[in-house]
């Protein structure tokens, strides 16, 4: 089994929590499915989670490299510089970023409002970048494009491999075809 969850701003990435936190339970997945691999609780999008082991690992294994898209809304001015350096690879505290793929977009059409909103400053640009990484560092993309100057806002996952995002509100989920 393969489910697409579209996990919601400050949900944590686990079924339990001691602190009374928002977690997973509260949206009545089926029994006995594992995230496959994280998203820290102030990002959004895509969870996926299975009941299958040999899939968990070939999603989330970093010497499988799993590519993983997101949407960075940034604070600054998105150049051509800045992207070619995420193309190149970032130096973070733990060492070189792999290379990723980065190009500047529009804000998505489809996207749902946060709540709370974003803190937006009239007297500084904000911008959207989709990246797409192929390792699984802990805020990396927040560490990365605060890097080059341009911290993150909101972050929200869309793809996981062949696996997307494709629609789905916020807390809801469904099954999925799993893929080759």
């Amino acid at each position: 089994m393969l489910i697409a969850l579209n996990k919601p701003y400050l949900v944590h990435c686990k079924f339990t929590d001691a602190e009374g936190r928002p977690t997973l339970a509260q949206f009545e997945l089926p029994p006995r499915v594992y995230v496959a691999g994280r998203l820290d609780h102030d990002s959004e999008g895509l969870l996926v989670l299975t009941d299958d082991g040999m899939l968990n690992h070939r999603l989330t294994d970093p010497r499988l490299k799993a590519p993983k898209t997101y949407l960075a809304h940034v604070e600054g001015v998105v150049t051509e510089p800045a992207l070619a350096r995420l193309r190149s690879g970032v130096e973070l505290s733990d060492g070189l970023s792999l290379p990723a793929q980065a190009k500047a977009i529009d804000p998505p059409p489809w996207l749902w409002p946060r709540t709370p909103p974003i803190r937006v400053r009239k007297t500084v640009p904000d911008a959207w970048i989709e990246l797409v990484i192929r390792e699984g560092r802990n805020r990396q993309v927040r560490r990365m494009t605060a890097a080059i100057g341009l911290p993150t806002l909101r972050l929200i996952r869309v793809a996981i491999g062949p696996y997307a995002l494709d629609g789905l509100s916020p807390g809801a989920w469904r099954e999925i075809e799993v893929q080759p």
